[in-house]
């Protein structure tokens, strides 16, 4: 029982004097970033459930769609409104209670169609 409370003894001292030595280590957490200005032409796909999807172009309400067809009118309203200068931003936002499955794969199927400005709404759009 003895040489068991010495071994104790010794690896208690040798965590004690190693502990202050090991460094914490941190996580770098994303931040939102603001741009200097919102771009003027914007196309939005709004999330409202797992099989409703909305879409609008510079604000204007353009009905609902499926997520089948989402990349190909999403193509074709960027080409209307930019004449093809430039790639116009596709923003997705969803309501709360939205599962995240459901915005990923909208922003895959965007993604995987070749539109290459996807980004993430951080405001929620009704509850």
């Amino acid at each position: 029982m003895v040489p068991f409370i010495d071994v104790m003894l010794v690896l208690l001292i040798i965590f004690m004097v190693s502990a202050p030595l090991i460094t914490t280590g941190t996580v770098d957490l994303p931040s939102v970033g603001r741009a200097k200005q919102q771009p003027p032409r914007v196309i939005e796909v709004v999330v409202k459930d797992e099989t409703r999807l909305e879409w609008r172009v510079d604000g204007r309400d353009m009905g609902t769609v499926s997520l089948a067809d989402l990349a190909g009118r999403v193509q074709a309203a960027q080409a209307e409104v930019a004449g093809g200068a430039e790639q116009v931003p596709v923003v997705i936002s969803a309501r709360r209670d939205v599962r995240y499955e459901t915005v990923v794969k909208v922003m895959d199927k965007l993604q995987r169609a070749g539109i290459p400005r996807v980004g993430l709404s951080v405001r929620t759009t009704g509850a």
